[in-house]
């Protein structure tokens, strides 16, 4: 499936040549504009794979914008600039931005630092994704703990006895083991 991009540059020209390359190597580009401000409100309404922005642009620069995107990991973001000057580097990477472009580029260097920002922004959401993931396994590792806590002291059961019955209550009821310790806790089911 072809990947989805917004290109905001301030400049007609190089937004042209931008569109037309990127459609020649097979991405489609959902919008276009030559505002910061403006390149937001199309990432919002057309939920890109990938940004291209301009580090230069009237409304809000590249960066701001690129920060707006990136917080919400809404999509890989690169930025173009016709300067590489290490501090503008540093700021771009603490904005969120995956990969740099210096102007004037050539096709192979767009489509390598693309591919890299949509590698690094596939590892993101993958990273996020499991922290989401071990997040969830320890609120309920913490919910059974203190549900066994509460069978043991309210009810005189053995750690061992308590675990089981939140799992196979759980299990019975069809239910997730959070759910069931829970509700030990609140004291709504006892065994």
């Amino acid at each position: 499936m072809s990947k989805s991009v917004v290109i905001a540059e301030d400049e007609a020209i190089i937004r042209l040549d931008l569109r037309e390359m990127l459609e020649e190597e097979g991405y489609v580009v959902v919008g276009e504009t030559g505002r910061g401000d403006e390149a937001v409100q199309l990432v919002q309404e057309h939920s890109p794979d990938l940004c291209i922005f301009d580090i230069k642009m009237p409304g809000m620069d590249g960066l701001a914008a690129a920060r707006e995107v990136s917080i919400g990991r809404k999509a890989a973001v690169v930025i173009l600039t016709a300067f590489s000057q290490r501090h503008l580097i540093e700021e771009a990477r603490d904005a969120g931005v995956l990969s740099y472009l210096v102007k004037p580029f050539q096709r192979e260097e767009l489509v390598s630092a693309i591919e890299v920002a949509l590698g690094r922004f596939e590892e993101i959401l993958q990273l996020d994704a499991t922290v989401r993931e071990l997040e969830e396994k320890l609120e309920v590792r913490k919910a059974v703990d203190r549900a066994k806590g509460v069978l043991m002291d309210g009810h005189g059961l053995a750690e061992a006895d308590a675990f089981a019955f939140v799992q196979k209550t759980a299990m019975s009821e069809r239910s997730s083991m959070l759910d069931v310790a829970n509700r030990v806790i609140s004291e709504d089911l006892v065994p």
